[in-house]
């Protein structure tokens, strides 16, 4: 392993490549996880990492809401037990002013239109429409 890492040929090729190259010549086993390990040992390759994401932008901070209701978020709670009538999440709604919530049951196999209909009935029948709708899931 020290000499396919330091060879003048591969110099510090990181543990998949080192893996992809070694393992057509040799084989033993826990292989895979002993070249990681090396590789993580190596002071070269820990402060030469190179970086292929973008820099994450700045957090954009979230105005306080002026009134109750005006601005809620919502979430998902997953990985629950199915219910008898079949429900497997819990829907999260939030005010962000009082930071009261209501969690409602939920399928995951439910639509957008489904969710719009179940906030309709649920949370604008007591609290009214709201300005912002703050998610961290996709639109």
């Amino acid at each position: 392993m020290h000499e396919a890492h330091l060879s003048k040929i591969s110099i510090h090729p990181g543990s998949s490549k080192m893996y992809q190259d070694l393992k057509s010549h040799f084989l033993w086993t826990k292989m895979k996880k002993e070249i990681a390990a090396y590789v993580a040992r190596c002071h070269t390759c820990c402060r030469v990492k190179a970086i292929h994401m973008k820099p994450a932008g700045l957090l954009q901070l979230l105005s306080v809401p002026e009134w109750k209701w005006e601005k809620v978020s919502v979430a998902f709670i997953t990985g629950l037990p199915t219910t008898r009538k079949g429900n497997d999440l819990i829907w999260v709604i939030v005010d962000r002013f009082t930071k009261s919530a209501h969690f409602i049951q939920v399928k995951t196999r439910y639509r957008p239109p489904e969710y719009a209909d179940l906030y309709m009935a649920e949370i604008v029948k007591l609290h009214g429409i709201p300005k912002t709708i703050i998610s961290d899931r996709v639109p």
